[in-house]
């Protein structure tokens, strides 16, 4: 599923393909919103919140769009044709470029003053301008509050941070030597706060290399390297599951650097969850 730092990197591609200039065709093929007009509205903004998407009109309403796990926004020239194929769900095109939604999970159309409502349930984004003046104190107090839940669940947990997926829960974990399945509610705000700063940090990472030289140019040390030597220590890197089925997910880890700890800080013999 693609996370923070794709969907912002796709949110300012859409902005500056279509903001400004009044959309000459809209078409939005999504049950619900498939007779909404939007043709001659000018998109004011685009903006991701965590995994979601919003593109803001002129007129005061909000596109909400999310990719799921294979979804994709792919930007045309505007001479170009769209394919009529059934995995495209969204069109919005100017006189200039023509963005063509692919596989989107999810789509709606609802007033721009709603948008907090939408939002509501999700924990605060770690790659919002405000995140180091509001969104790390709501964080680590919604980190604080999960009790024994393993911190790689909690991290993939939308209501708690948003933005991170698989990929950054265990680039971040990774980056703190933290055991993945450690008690989230066992982290002392230190700690804690060390995570979320250190997960901002990466995507942040992600995002400007991503708009420099394109998505996939940041050096993963752990993610999808399973059996590959880890680059502090050399241990090979294995793989374990975070979340209960059906929502399991991989999480790559150093068995060495991320060892489990007990309350004297040194390694714990505990067996990893498989």
């Amino acid at each position: 599923m693609p996370e923070g730092d794709v969907l912002r990197l796709t949110a300012a591609r859409l902005e500056r393909a279509l903001a400004g200039r009044p959309l000459a065709r809209a078409d939005l093929r999504w049950p619900g919103a498939a007779t909404t007009t939007l043709t001659g509205r000018t998109v004011v903004s685009c903006v991701a919140y965590g995994k979601h998407l919003l593109t803001r009109f002129d007129d005061g309403r909000t596109l909400h769009t999310h990719l799921r796990m294979e979804g994709e926004w792919r930007i045309t020239p505007a001479s170009a044709p769209v394919p009529r194929h059934h995995l495209v769900r969204a069109v919005l095109g100017t006189d200039r470029w023509t963005c063509v939604g692919w596989r989107l999970g999810m789509l709606d159309v609802l007033r721009t003053r709603d948008e907090p409502r939408l939002l509501a349930r999700l924990g605060p984004d770690v790659l919002a301008d405000d995140f180091e003046q509001d969104g790390l104190a709501r964080g680590l107090a919604l980190l604080a509050e999960q009790g024994d839940r393993p911190v790689c669940d909690v991290l993939l947990d939308q209501s708690v941070v948003a933005g991170l997926g698989t990929i950054w829960t265990a680039e971040t974990l990774f980056a703190v030597r933290r055991w993945p399945w450690t008690p989230a509610g066992a982290l002392d705000r230190g700690t804690a706060e060390q995570l979320l700063r250190t997960a901002r940090r990466l995507l942040g990472t992600s995002v400007r290399i991503g708009s420099e030289r394109g998505l996939g140019q940041v050096p993963r040390a752990v993610h999808g390297r399973l059996g590959a030597p880890c680059v502090r220590c050399g241990t090979p890197i294995q793989v374990g599951q975070a979340n209960e089925p059906p929502y399991e997910r991989p999480v790559f880890w150093c068995p060495a650097c991320q060892a489990p700890q007990g309350a004297d800080g040194r390694a714990d013999p505990v067996s990893r969850p498989a």
